[in-house]
């Protein structure tokens, strides 16, 4: 579970979390249900029919233990499958219910994502149950889906309706959550231009089991003038990031150089919606700050900058446009309007496993341009300003987008030799 430092009340929790899934397009105004169940028992639940893009901390209504009920109004017409959730699982404190357009193909069509389609999605999300369709409301549907909670499972694809989530506590179901609808993107838009593949448990396995290089600690932690304008500058990104559906909560690593081969890097099991500024480790002389544990993929960042002077930012994170060429294996050809090929010009895909420590990653390392897929695992973006290199990863998620999206209208016309050539002479000489 990553960690949220932040103590909220659950009121405060709800509203945040919920305001989130709506403005990234993960439910509707009227759809969707968010609880907490307190060390008390009494169970704190979004309204019924309050819009859900403009809920307050006093909207959120606390159904007691006792069964009475605080709050302007109803709770949520799902409450009975929360309770009875929470009845049947004593480790769940949290449950998200949505209607997030992936997961509902999913269950529309009567399928379950298969999480080994990025290497750390099986591990969040854990095993996946089906529950069979039953009334929006009824104490039937909570059955069934308490049924699915009683197997074991924290996450369940619901028949017709959406997707239901448990927790240990709300981050904790919103890291799942997000996980998962981002799985069932990837595998969708990876369908629409060939055919996934998915890792193998031995895959799985190694990515679990790598031995993580702890860098040495720094006896003295130095903080040159300028660190704190970086530090600002990563935090607005991977808060961009999130916001715009680029990065998630378990995944997505910035840092920037800021002396020599020195660098500043996001840390490892914070999530991303919640990082702060201080979290941001310093790496100096190959060792890190003291008191922080930098992101898993530090000595990735540290070869690039050793091996390449002229970058000084990289983002590696998952897109689900990109990853769907990183699922399937195929060629992104950036050749589909102008800026495109001036930003990007290529996009190396390489082998998954590349990027494990105890591998020879030269391909990854000597051969890093402005942007590089590891299948079934991330992309790398690199740039000089971290502004410009984020600009990068948007250019090259919207060209992997405009691609996807363009299969259903025909094949695609790239920019022809000559054009590019007349590109070449204007932009890049």
């Amino acid at each position: 579970m990553l960690k949220n430092k932040k103590l909220e009340h659950p009121r405060h929790q709800i509203t945040k979390i919920i305001s989130r899934i709506y403005k990234r397009g993960m439910t509707t105004t009227s759809g969707g249900n968010i609880s907490i169940i307190d060390e008390n028992g009494d169970i704190w639940v979004t309204p019924s029919a309050i819009d859900k893009g403009a809920l307050r901390a006093s909207d959120i209504i606390c159904v007691k233990n006792d069964g009475t009920i605080e709050g302007k109004h109803k709770p949520s017409s799902e409450f009975p499958f929360h309770k009875a959730i929470y009845e049947a699982r004593p480790d769940i404190k949290s449950i998200i219910h949505a209607h997030p357009p992936a997961l509902v193909s999913f269950s529309i069509v009567r399928k379950i994502p298969n999480t080994n389609i990025i290497s750390q999605a099986r591990h969040i999300c854990g095993p996946i149950g089906y529950a069979k369709y039953e009334l929006p409301g009824s104490y039937k549907l909570g059955e069934v889906i308490s049924e699915e909670f009683n197997k074991g499972f924290k996450a369940v694809i619901m028949e017709n309706h959406g997707t239901v989530i448990g927790g240990s506590d709300l981050s904790d179901a919103f890291e799942r959550f997000e996980m998962l609808e981002f799985c069932a993107r990837t595998i969708i838009y990876g369908s629409q231009i060939g055919t996934p593949n998915y890792l193998s448990e031995n895959q799985i396995y190694d990515f679990e089991n790598q031995a993580e290089h702890m860098l040495p600690v720094m006896e003295k932690t130095t903080h040159l003038p300028g660190e704190i304008e970086k530090r600002e500058q990563i935090y607005k990104i991977v808060k961009r990031s999130c916001e715009q559906g680029l990065m998630i909560s378990s995944y997505g690593t910035v840092s920037m150089r800021w002396k020599h081969n020195d660098f500043l890097i996001t840390p490892t099991n914070v999530s991303r919606w919640e990082m702060s500024i201080e979290d941001i480790v310093q790496i100096k002389e190959g060792k890190r700050e003291a008191g922080k544990t930098p992101s898993r993929a530090t000595w990735i960042h540290q070869e690039i900058y050793k091996n390449n002077p002229e970058v000084n930012s990289i983002i590696m994170t998952q897109s689900p446009y990109l990853m769907a060429f990183g699922v399937t294996g195929k060629y992104l050809n950036v050749r589909t309007i102008p800026e495109s090929w001036i930003f990007l010009q290529d996009i190396s895909l390489v082998k998954y496993g590349t990027h494990f420590k105890f591998n020879n990653n030269s391909e990854i390392v000597h051969n890093c341009s402005t942007a590089l897929i590891i299948e079934n695992d991330s992309v790398i973006i690199t740039g000089d300003k971290l502004l410009q290199t984020f600009d990068y990863l948007e250019v090259a998620e919207f060209s992997a987008k405009s691609i996807v999206l363009g299969v259903s209208l025909g094949n695609m016309v790239p920019i022809n030799d000559s054009q590019v050539e007349d590109l070449r002479s204007k932009f890049l000489t």
